[in-house]
């Protein structure tokens, strides 16, 4: 876990003070790799995993259970974004990003290995796949499509959709796809690629929360407000609760299920808010809390 927070704090802190260093020149950097996490190292990581994932009961019961709160977080989002906190849509699309869609993969495996031993780490590979992954090439990109500003009429949303989103067809590839096209060196690099992005990620957190700090957005830390508020409470105590419950009541599932129900938002929703149109400065914050929130708890589980 130390290396992780090492990694995430570092990473945050250079992409904070190369934006102030060199604005928009480091903004620019940012758009670049998120184009390159999202049309290049995204695909294949998705392709290569959805085709090789194997589902036993625990797994099954457990991704079921995912989809469940995640589906409850979501609605519940949009509710609290549009009728209590009253935000404008592209806030109320970046709240239900940031409150649904969890960081399973860059910063949830790696939190998973350290508190369970990597003989848990299918387990909570195959929650990123069928869970967090699917979810973020259909829920999360539909999302993006229907509150951003990328598109106005629902006929330009959907083709926002299906046009900006190139790990769905990876997706629909790979359960197309025979054994022969996913040797296992394939699949492991692919999941070095995971762990190779979290440093990419964490920097253009850190640029996004620079960049909207010089328009008047942000300050780093960023500030605590009701939508950042409720975005955490939803990501890291509802989703896990019901995750929780559900386990005790009907079926357990593996450990590591419930680390990754009460994960980090994900990194992916800036790649959604980026590309859709959606609040970034929002998205960012959620981000830069609920990864500090749970890097400080994981450490003092890692200790105890």
């Amino acid at each position: 876990m130390i290396p992780i927070a090492a990694v995430i704090a570092t990473a945050t802190a250079v992409g904070f003070g190369m934006e102030h260093r060199l604005g928009e020149r480091a903004e620019a950097m940012a758009r670049r790799i998120l184009w390159l996490i999202l049309w290049v190292l995204l695909p294949p990581v998705v392709f290569f995993n959805i085709a090789t994932l194997e589902v036993t009961a625990q797994v099954g019961a457990g991704i079921g259970f995912a989809y469940a709160a995640l589906l409850t977080v979501l609605a519940t989002a949009y509710l609290l974004g549009t009728y209590v906190l009253r935000l404008p849509r592209p806030a109320v699309g970046a709240l239900m990003v940031t409150a649904a869609l969890a960081n399973t993969g860059y910063l949830g495996l790696p939190v998973s290995a350290a508190l369970f031993g990597l003989d848990e780490l299918p387990n909570a590979i195959a929650y990123d796949i069928a869970v967090s992954t699917v979810a973020l090439v259909t829920i999360g990109f539909s999302i993006g499509a229907a509150f951003g500003t990328v598109a106005e009429r629902p006929r330009e949303r959907a083709v926002a959709f299906f046009s900006r989103n190139p790990a769905l067809w990876a997706g629909g590839a790979a359960m197309l796809a025979p054994a022969a096209l996913t040797p296992d060196w394939a699949v492991d690099a692919s999941q070095a690629v995971v762990f190779a992005i979290l440093p990419l990620g964490f920097f253009v957190v850190g640029v996004t929360l620079a960049a909207e700090a010089d328009e008047g957005g942000l300050r780093f830390p960023p500030p605590f407000t009701r939508p950042v508020g409720v975005a955490l409470g939803l990501r890291l105590l509802l989703a896990p609760g019901i995750m929780l419950a559900l386990s005790r009541g009907l079926h357990e599932v593996p450990e590591s299920y419930l680390s990754q129900a009460g994960m980090a938002s994900a990194i992916n929703g800036l790649l959604i808010a980026h590309e859709y149109g959606l609040d970034r400065a929002l998205v960012a914050s959620v981000i830069a809390w609920s990864s500090a929130i749970v890097v400080a708890g994981g450490l003092v589980l890692a200790l105890v």
